[in-house]
This record gives C-alpha cells, structure tokens and sequence, in this order.
C-alpha cells in the first residue's frame, strides 16, 4: 500500500510471462497499475504489474502497437490504406513518415496476424479454397513471388 493508498486491480489484465502461475488468466487480481509512461504521440500508456510473478509490462503488449512510440490511431490508418493497395510511398505520404516506417508497421502486423491466426483457427477444418490471385511483396518488389491456385483440395499440395 502506497501513500494514496492500494492501488486499483484490473481484473481485466491478465500476466503475459508464460512462466507466471497466473498467465493468461484475468480476474485473479493479481495485476495492478503500476502508473503511465508518456510515448512520443503524447499519448499516455498503462503500465502493470504482476504481484504473482514481478513482470512490469504495459497495455500494449501483445498487441501489433508494443514497442512503438506513434498512436495507434496512425499506425491503424496506415495498415487500412496498405489494405486498400496503397504503395508504401503513397501511405508514408499521407500518414507524413518515411517508407521505411511503413514498411516496419506493415512487417509488424503481418507477424502478429499469423500469431493471432495460429491461435484462433486451430482445428478449423475446410474443404476447398479458391484464390484468384495472391500477390506477395517482401522489401519492396525485391523478392515478388506469385502463386496462382483456381481450386485447391484440403491437404493436398
């Protein structure tokens, strides 16, 4: 207990250490505020703490804005115009950052989607697909790699 007295609990945070005995479970009360840090946006982040475990961690982590300093409110602008077949040159324009940083967001997300897709269709089972066309860019055309499929059997190659 503090000065101002105890601290809020939020019981719906749950500890992100997999090692932690109350991992992934919120509503144990466990995880209390441990104040706010200022990002460059200005905007102002939640930080937390486990009393289980230790682990000092803010709200955005597991999320596709952990470890970034710009809003949310960019970052999800610039990953909606990359949605829409922007070029990177034409969303670092818009969102007034460089290319590069595009690049970063859109590299970011793409990784934290298969994490997201590897842990919500796990025994999803289907029969057929149908793609057109799916096109896949990695660092900027260098390495463009097409593939083609009219229809595909499930497990088969």
């Amino acid at each position: 207990m503090g000065k101002r007295g105890p601290k809020p609990k939020f019981n719906d945070v749950a500890c992100p250490n997999t090692k932690c005995s109350c991992y992934g479970v919120a509503g144990k009360g466990n995880v209390t505020s441990n104040g706010t840090s200022k990002i460059k946006s200005g905007e102002r982040v939640r930080k937390f703490i486990c009393s289980a475990c230790g682990l000092v961690f803010c709200s955005r982590k597991n999320t596709v804005f952990y470890g970034l300093r710009t809003s949310p409110e960019k970052i999800t602008l610039a990953l909606d115009l990359s949605t829409k077949g922007l070029s990177v040159n034409k969303i670092a324009e818009v969102v007034k950052v460089c290319p590069v940083t595009v690049r970063k967001w859109t590299g970011k997300a793409a990784i934290h989607c298969e994490k997201v897709n590897e842990s919500t269709l796990t025994g999803v089972e289907t029969k057929k697909v149908e793609m057109d066309e799916l096109w896949t860019f990695v660092e900027k055309k260098r390495c463009p790699r097409k593939t083609n499929m009219k229809m595909k059997e499930h497990g088969s190659g």
